[in-house]
Order: C-alpha cells, then sequence, then structure tokens
C-alpha cells in the first residue's frame, strides 16, 4: 500500500523579475540653457550647477544659472509677450493649452522617464500620477479660457499681468502644470523657477512650448538656487506671486512683499492627520495609509504622516500595516516593480535622519521591515513609529519623508483635538462607514482636503490648499482661477 502521508505544503516565495523602463526613451542633454522670449538663451554670467540623479549620484547634466540680469531679461520679455496675449480671444488661448496637453501626452514616456532620473521617484507614480495629472490640468484650464465670466468671479475679469511662479522638487513638472495652466487660461504671461535639484522636466516642458508654437515671452524658465528665486520674487514688474515649498521660504516672502501690492499665493508644509475609526474597512484604510504616507518616499506636503488610529483597533491595524509594508520593494526607481524610490537629495536624506534619531531619543518606538538599502544613492527604509507623544517632533514637525508617526484616541472629538493639535493644516482622512460622522469630521478639522475612505487623490476640478502655516489661496477648480484674475464686481 502507498504511504498516505501528506508532506507539509510549501508556501511559495512570489518575486519580481527586473522591468526596468528604458532610460534611452529620455535624452538628457550634457548642458542646458535658460529659456527666455521662446528661445534658449545663455545665462549673463555664464554660471551653471549639476543636476544629479538621487538614486545612483550620476551627475546628468550642467544647467545654467540664472542671476539677476537674467530674470530681469525674462520679466521683461514677459511683459513684453503679456500685451498680446491678455487680448487673445479666450477661445485662441485655449488652443494653446489644449495643444500643450496633448503634447504632453504624447511625450508622456519621456516625461516619466526624465522625472525619474531627475527626482528619483518610482517610474509607475511618474507615468501613471505626475504626467496624466499633468496633461489633465492643461486640458482643465483650456476648457475654462473662454469661460470665465461665468466663472462667478465677476462680470469682466482681466489678467493680473506677470506672474513669476517658484515650484518645489518633489513634483517638478505637475507643480509646474499648477502654476502655469491657470495663469495662461486667465491671460497672464509666466516667468518659472523650478527646483535647482529637478530642473529637468521643465526644461522639456520649454522645448514642448517651442513645439505648440506658443508666443515667445508667454512662458520664460530661469533655473538656479535660492537666489534667482529671490530675484524672481522681488523683481518690480512682477504683478503675482505663487509658491510652493517649506513654510520657512514662504513666511520670508510674505514679509518680503507686504506692502508692495503684488498678490501672493502660498503653498506649504503640512503634518496631516490620517484618521482611522474602529468602523473603518481596515484592509482598505492600510492601502490608504500606505498611499499616504509612502507614496513619492513621502515627499508629498499632503502626506499622512500622523496617523490616528481609534484605540480598540490600534494593535490590529499596526500587525496589517507592518505586513503590508513588508511587501513593498524598494530600488532602481525606473524599475517598474519599485515601490519606494530614492530621497531626493543628500540634504533631505540628512533632515529625514536627525528628525527619526530625534523620535527615538523621545521614546517612541521606531520599526522598519527588513530593507536592503543599496550603497549609492540617498535612501531611507519606510519607518513606522508608536508609542508617540504629542508634542514629540516627529508629530510635531514636517519630516518630508516615508516616516510614520501613530497615536490613538477613543472618542472622535479627541481624534479631532489631536488632529488639529498642529500648526499646519492643509489635508486630513477620515476613515469610517458612517457618512454623517464623515461629514461632521470634517467641519471640524481645521484642514484644506480632507478626504474620505481615500488619500492622496487629486483633481484639477477640485481645488487644493490649507490653512495656518500651510499657507493661503487655492490652486485647481474655480477656485484656483481667482488668483490669476483682477475680479470686478457686477
Amino acid at each position: 500500500m502507498a504511504d498516505a502521508t501528506v508532506p507539509d505544503l510549501i508556501t511559495p516565495t512570489w518575486d519580481y523579475a527586473p522591468a526596468p523602463e528604458a532610460r534611452d526613451l529620455a535624452t538628457v542633454r550634457d548642458a542646458y540653457r535658460l529659456f527666455v522670449d521662446g528661445e534658449f538663451v545663455d545665462p549673463a554670467e555664464g554660471g551653471s550647477f549639476a543636476t544629479i540623479s538621487p538614486a545612483t549620484e550620476e551627475h546628468l547634466a550642467d544647467v545654467a544659472l540664472a542671476t539677476a540680469p537674467d530674470v530681469d531679461r525674462a520679466v521683461a520679455a514677459a511683459r513684453t509677450a503679456f500685451g498680446t496675449w491678455s487680448r487673445l480671444p479666450g477661445a485662441e488661448r485655449g488652443k494653446y493649452l489644449f495643444r500643450i496637453a496633448r503634447l504632453l501626452q504624447e511625450r508622456a514616456r519621456e516625461l516619466a522617464v526624465l522625472e525619474t532620473l531627475d527626482n528619483g521617484k518610482p517610474i509607475r507614480e511618474t507615468r501613471d500620477v505626475d504626467v496624466p495629472t499633468a496633461a489633465a490640468h492643461f486640458f482643465y484650464h483650456a476648457g475654462w479660457a473662454d469661460k470665465l465670466e461665468w466663472a462667478g468671479l465677476g462680470h469682466d475679469p482681466a489678467p493680473v499681468g506677470v506672474c513669476g511662479q517658484v515650484i518645489p522638487w518633489n513634483f517638478p513638472l505637475l507643480m509646474l502644470a499648477w502654476k502655469v495652466a491657470p495663469a495662461l487660461a486667465c491671460g497672464n504671461t509666466v516667468v518659472l523657477k523650478p527646483a535647482e535639484t529637478t530642473p529637468l522636466s521643465a526644461l522639456l516642458f520649454a522645448e514642448i512650448c517651442q513645439q505648440a508654437d506658443l508666443p515667445p515671452g508667454v512662458v520664460n524658465i530661469v533655473t538656479g538656487a535660492g537666489d534667482t528665486g529671490a530675484a524672481l520674487v522681488a523683481h518690480p514688474d512682477v504683478d503675482k506671486v505663487a509658491f510652493t515649498g517649506s513654510t520657512a521660504v514662504g513666511k520670508a516672502i510674505q514679509r518680503q512683499l507686504a506692502g508692495t501690492g503684488k498678490r501672493l499665493t502660498l503653498e506649504l508644509g503640512g503634518k496631516a492627520a490620517n484618521i482611522v475609526f474602529d468602523d473603518a474597512p481596515i484592509d482598505q484604510a492600510i492601502e490608504g495609509i500606505v498611499d499616504g504616507i509612502f507614496f513619492n518616499q513621502g515627499h508629498v506636503c499632503c502626506a499622512g504622516s500622523r496617523l490616528l488610529v481609534q484605540e480598540s483597533i490600534h494593535d490590529l491595524v499596526i500587525d496589517k500595516l507592518q505586513q503590508r509594508l513588508g511587501t513593498l520593494r524598494l530600488g532602481n526607481p525606473l524599475d517598474k516593480n519599485t515601490d519606494i524610490g530614492a530621497i531626493n537629495s543628500r540634504d533631505q536624506l540628512e533632515r529625514i535622519t536627525t528628525l527619526v534619531d530625534a523620535g527615538e531619543a523621545e521614546g517612541a518606538q521606531r520599526w522598519s521591515p527588513a530593507c536592503e538599502l543599496p550603497e549609492r544613492g540617498f535612501w531611507f527604509a519606510p519607518t513606522v513609529f508608536t508609542d508617540v507623544s504629542q508634542s514629540s517632533r516627529i508629530a510635531q514637525e514636517e519630516v518630508f519623508g516615508p516616516v510614520l508617526s501613530v497615536l490613538s484616541f477613543r472618542t472622535a472629538e479627541e481624534a479631532v483635538a489631536k488632529a488639529n493639535n498642529t500648526p499646519y493644516g492643509l489635508s486630513a482622512g477620515v476613515w469610517s462607514e458612517k457618512g454623517s460622522r464623515i461629514l461632521w469630521m470634517a467641519d471640524q478639522l481645521r484642514a484644506g482636503v480632507v478626504w474620505a475612505n481615500t488619500f492622496n487623490r487629486f483633481d484639477p476640478t477640485s481645488p487644493f490648499g490649507g490653512y495656518k502655516e500651510s499657507g493661503f489661496g487655492r490652486e485647481g477648480g474655480i477656485h484656483g482661477l481667482a488668483a490669476y484674475l483682477q475680479q470686478e464686481d457686477y
């Protein structure tokens, strides 16, 4: 008789073969120049700086360093172009924006690869989120270009003038679209300063402007570091400043512009609470928690960096979260299987490390999944802190990295008190099956955006912005048009 013993079943260990996107889809030039008055030009003082790949520390390109004379030239080009662009019928302006949107779609793979190389974020994020959403913003605002009188913003809304726009490194192309698209739709002209660590997608966008036959001077791009941005913000012929970045720099800009008559919008930092009640769909919430803080390595101003969990399900949520984090893949950002890419710069990695060390020193319990970090580049493993106190630095300061602080609560009132106990007010998330509870929470939370049973979802039709030290003004939707129009009352 045959042995009927059943052998132990072996659970297979699944792994993925490398699936890198083709790097040669994007052409990286040895050197890049400034984009002024529809042409690429050399900087007045001939300076340059290097941009590198955060994942490998590889030198990518030398980029022109704009100084005050270059900013003068760019603003002058924008002022000259404003006279013609602002008088162009809205339907004609819309045609240019539609053309740009379609070119963004046509060159999507190229843009995604270039953004990943220069920024360090996974290709699946640049491919599936950054580039498509950037195109969507141009499509959306193209539709508004000839309908501004029906936007509820006044009888005869007129453009503001020349807009100085300074954008950050975490979403280089998307932040460009958030600012450039509404400005152009409303009849303004633009001088844009991208972040010094991620200038390449903005310079490729300049090529797209040429390809779309956008009139010279309507969009100008000056590259450089803080001094370049400061020269743009302070320029006397700039009518409106839009800044996305750190709260410290935003405060400095607001002080600088006080009394000048320039219009200003600021989208600054955040310390969002992601609040999970005991009746929440737990598995769905786990995915929302992961998306909330580990998307783009936590380099997100509205990241759900504080997890507030109802006390009765705290241990269950932590167990499930740790299991889920064990499946995340950290590594080559160009690999389509990668979930966690590189930290954008050495300076940012040092800031994350400093705050994480402070969290441990203050008594919080640190946990990370088993994770092998590449030898070159700037990397930080996904990290979860439990036993976090409200006064801890990791609960109060913006880490801007893949670091989650977990706190518990018993009642909805306690959750609101803890969620609002921050100088920021950009976003929040609420997880519950009760619609009435979600609406009550949204009414109590001092946050510009409140997501219900989801997190980090963006739509060009919906306004985005914050309260308190998260800034003021809105981007996206009808509300985002208001900042770029001189409104007249009916």
